[in-house]
């Protein structure tokens, strides 16, 4: 039993170790230009090893795609609904990460939700569908905030929240590609001012 669970143990690193270096690499080259063989050398894993913990490269991503929106979720958790910050604080203090996280990259980094967005749609239906999913449940956690915050009187009682997480998600998404392009943070900068706007706009005071 004892060997049964260090083999199960000794595969799961490897995978995670596949999975872990893939990621690292593909946000700097993007998953098209990066081939097996740079993620296999890179990870000291030998190619037949791949094959046991995916099927092809597509199916790779695919299991990327879930296991980072598997870890966001926690730090997504974090900062959109723990702590004394009042809900829209807590809000805004979700998009600052983004902010905060191309200001310390010099726009080079996107997270690989947004980096993969663009590239692979059209690319691979299993992925798109991965990002899909994945998307969504961040809007979705978004939206579980933004009713906190109209529970609390900070935005009005027929405020659609669904359509409000979907265009502010979208917004920054989008805010953050033209950051990429550009290398500066203004698009960034003014969906931050237009985000506290919009939701100062919708106050119920």
């Amino acid at each position: 039993m004892q060997t049964s669970n260090s083999t199960h143990s000794a595969q799961h690193d490897t995978r995670e170790r596949i999975l872990a270096t893939g990621q690292s690499l593909i946000l700097g080259k993007g998953f098209s230009a990066l081939g097996l063989s740079e993620i296999l050398g890179a990870a000291a894993v030998p190619k037949g090893s791949f094959y046991h913990y995916f099927q092809s490269k597509e199916g790779f991503g695919v299991a990327m795609l879930e296991r980072y929106f598997a870890d966001y979720q926690p730090r997504l958790q974090q900062l959109l609904m723990e702590g004394d910050l009042p809900a829209r604080e807590r809000v805004i203090r979700y998009f600052a990460s983004w902010q905060q996280k191309a200001e310390q990259s010099a726009c080079q980094t996107l997270c690989l939700a947004v980096k993969l967005a663009a590239e692979v749609s059209d690319l691979s239906e299993p992925m798109r569908i991965a990002l899909t999913v994945g998307m969504q449940g961040i809007t979705r956690k978004l939206a579980e905030a933004l009713r906190q915050v109209q529970l609390e009187g900070d935005l009005s009682a027929d405020c659609n929240i669904d359509e409000l997480a979907e265009f502010l998600y979208a917004t920054w998404v989008g805010a953050s590609l033209l950051s990429k392009v550009n290398l500066h943070l203004q698009p960034l900068d003014i969906a931050m001012q237009q985000t506290k706007i919009l939701l100062r706009a919708a106050n119920a005071k």
